[in-house]
C-alpha cells in the first residue's frame, strides 16, 4: 500500500463533456467512494451552469468534494488546491470510504499524481540582482544568459517572461545545476498500481455532445449567470474570467458579439479545449485510455471501469 494518500485514490479523467461526472457517480456507488472534483472552475461559488457543475440530484446522494469552495473573484494555485485534496483523501480514507477524484484539469492530475516542484527557497541578492537586470536591458538579454547555461528551459519560457527568466537563472545560481535538469528528475510518473483512466468517446460524438451542452447552457440561463455574477460584490476575477463560456458571455455584455456569434464561439473553443485535454492525458505515462461506445450508458462504463480498479476484468 502506497505511502501516498493520493497514490491510493482513484483517477477518472477525460475531455470536457465525455459524461465523467455521471460515470463517476456511478463508480462511487459500486465502489463505496466520495468524490473529490478535479475541475479547476467548479471551485467557484455561483459558477454553475457554465462549468457543467452536477446538481444534488446528479449527484445522486454521492458526497462531492471541492466545489464551491471560492468566491468567483477569488483564485487559487495548484499547490493550495493539492493540499486541499489531500486533506479530504486522508478524512474519506478515516471514514472507511475511497477517494475517486472526478474531472478535466489535466494540471490538477498532474500535480496529485507527481507533485509539485518547488525548487530552492529564493536568494534576496540574487533575485534583486537579476531583476535589475530585466529594468535596465530588459527581459530578452536575461534570455539569452539563459539560453547559454539552460537551453531546455529558456526553449520552454517566452523571451519577455521575465519573472520565469529570473526564476531560473536564480536556481542555477544557487544550485549549480539547469532548472529543466532538476525538474525532470523531480517528475516521475506515480506507481503503475494508481488507477488512473481516461474516458476516450469518438470524436464525432463528443463533438457533437459539446455543442449541443453549450445550446443546453444557453438555454439554462449562462448570460443571466454571467449577468448576476458581475453584480455581485466584486467582478468575475481574472482566473474564473478566463474559463471558456465565461469569456466570450463577458465580451457579448460589453456588446463585443452578438448572441449567435457568443454560442458558435464558445462551441468552437470548447472543441478546441477538449482537443487539447485529449493531447494532455496521452501525454501522461499513468493513464490509461477508456473507450467508450457511442451507446454506452454511464452505469454501464462505471461497471467496466470498476471491474478494472477491482482486478476483476
Amino acid at each position: 500500500m502506497s505511502e501516498n494518500p493520493l497514490h491510493r485514490a482513484i483517477y477518472l479523467t477525460g475531455p470536457t463533456a465525455s459524461g465523467k461526472s455521471a460515470v463517476g457517480v456511478h463508480l462511487a456507488r459500486i465502489l463505496g467512494a466520495e468524490i473529490l472534483s478535479m475541475d479547476s472552475m467548479s471551485l467557484y461559488r455561483g459558477m454553475d451552469i457554465g462549468t457543467a457543475k452536477p446538481t444534488m440530484a446528479e449527484r445522486g446522494g454521492v458526497p462531492h468534494h471541492l466545489i464551491d469552495v471560492l468566491e468567483p473573484w477569488e483564485s487559487a494555485s495548484v499547490a493550495r488546491y493539492r493540499d486541499w485534496a489531500l486533506e479530504i483523501v486522508e478524512a474519506i480514507e478515516a471514514r472507511g470510504n475511497r477517494p475517486l477524484f472526478v474531472g478535466g484539469t489535466a494540471l490538477y492530475l498532474k500535480a496529485l499524481l507527481r507533485g509539485l516542484f518547488e525548487g530552492p527557497s529564493a536568494v534576496a541578492e540574487i533575485r534583486e540582482r537579476l531583476e535589475t537586470v530585466v529594468e535596465v536591458l530588459g527581459a530578452p538579454a536575461l534570455h539569452v544568459m539563459l539560453d547559454v547555461h539552460d537551453p531546455a528551459a529558456a526553449a520552454r519560457i517566452h523571451p519577455n517572461d521575465g519573472r520565469r527568466i529570473v526564476r531560473a537563472l536564480e536556481v542555477i545560481e544557487t544550485t549549480g545545476r539547469p532548472l529543466s535538469e532538476l525538474q525532470r528528475q523531480h517528475d516521475q510518473p506515480a506507481p503503475a498500481s494508481v488507477p488512473v483512466f481516461a474516458m476516450e468517446l469518438p470524436r464525432p460524438l463528443l463533438y457533437e455532445r459539446i455543442n449541443r451542452r453549450v445550446i443546453e447552457m444557453f438555454d439554462a440561463g449562462l448570460v443571466e449567470e454571467v449577468r448576476r455574477l458581475q453584480a455581485g460584490p466584486h467582478p468575475i476575477g481574472e482566473v474564473a474570467a478566463k474559463g471558456v463560456g465565461y469569456r466570450e458571455v463577458l465580451a457579448h455584455l460589453a456588446g463585443e458579439l452578438d448572441l449567435k456569434s457568443t454560442i458558435e464561439l464558445v462551441q468552437t473553443r470548447t472543441r478546441q479545449f477538449a482537443k487539447r485535454q485529449g493531447t494532455w492525458f496521452r501525454g501522461l505515462a499513468e493513464v490509461r485510455p477508456l473507450p467508450v461506445p457511442a451507446d454506452d450508458p454511464p452505469e454501464e462504463t462505471a461497471r467496466r471501469l470498476a471491474e478494472l480498479v477491482t482486478g476483476e476484468a
